[in-house]
């Protein structure tokens, strides 16, 4: 129901839409758990596949409003100026991988091949096949919940044993003294950009770790325009944690990790601009 919407924005089918909604939604990294799925059952392609988790990969809501907003800068007027930043980003990601991979073909549009025969069609042809994958799944609705309560308990494990595998490297590294020479020379690098050389700190700690990096954001002693960029950065950016979050679950595919390193680096640049540049619209002090 949704390809005449998503192929043209996103060059993805449109079962790719109903990812797009449960990342957003859901946060990282379920994008990339649903996309490795989709990619399973042979609904899009590599490239595809790689496109869809690039701009999926994103902060729930939840996360940014309540643990950052709320938490870390005790401020919730901050939240629509980062969820616009957070998302818009992601979004302006989404048009741009619409490039990546252009020479590879796309999974084949159903209006394309006759099996929507009118655009009026799309809705009932849509609750059809709908129909029909349930059909073709066969489990019922207890077995259903199993598999999902299953799924769902591993993907925690998973998440929740790279948060502290990595909570636990910055603590080594910052008792070992590396994290304050990796700031020293972040802090040089912003001081020659015009930036205030406090947020360092959460440079530092979000290219490991987005949780940490946000605290550390919310802490830093500047002014909170700069705060929420680093804060706009640390959420798109990810940390590397999440980062080996999508590699285990792609890990099963033929979906390369570069594409998504490549999407989140410029994801975090893009944020940060649209904070300096929404800031008058949206920020607390408008």
């Amino acid at each position: 129901m949704l390809d005449p919407l998503m192929r043209p924005l996103f060059r993805l089918p449109g079962i790719g839409a109903f990812v797009v909604t449960m990342g957003y939604v859901s946060g990282y990294p379920v994008g990339a758990r649903l996309t490795a799925q989709l990619w399973e059952q042979k609904l899009v392609n590599r490239s595809e596949g790689e496109r869809l988790v690039a701009f999926t990969t994103t902060s729930d809501p939840i996360f940014l409003i309540g643990a950052v907003s709320v938490g870390f800068f005790h401020n919730a007027a901050l939240a629509p100026l980062l969820a616009a930043a957070h998302y818009g980003g992601a979004f302006v990601i989404g048009l741009l991988m619409r490039f990546h991979d252009a020479s590879s073909p796309g999974t084949p549009d159903p209006a394309a091949s006759g099996t929507v025969r009118r655009r009026g069609r799309r809705v009932a042809d849509a609750l059809q096949a709908m129909h029909q994958a349930r059909l073709l799944d066969g489990r019922g609705f207890g077995e259903l919940l199993r598999d999902a309560i299953q799924s769902a308990l591993r993907l925690m494990m998973v998440v929740g044993g790279l948060v502290v595998f990595f909570s636990v490297v910055m603590e080594l590294m910052t008792r070992a003294g590396a994290v304050a020479a990796l700031a020293e020379g972040i802090r040089l690098l912003l001081s020659s950009l015009g930036l205030p050389s406090p947020i360092a700190d959460a440079s530092v700690f979000g290219l490991f770790e987005v949780t940490l990096g946000a605290r550390a954001a919310g802490d830093a002693e500047t002014e909170l325009l700069h705060k929420a960029a680093i804060a706009a950065w640390v959420l798109s950016w990810g940390g590397l944690s999440v980062h080996a979050q999508v590699a285990s679950l792609i890990s099963r595919t033929d979906m390369r990790y570069g594409p998504l390193l490549r999407a989140r680096l410029l994801h975090a640049f893009v944020a940060m601009a649209l904070v300096y540049m929404l800031w008058g619209w949206l920020g607390p002090a408008a």
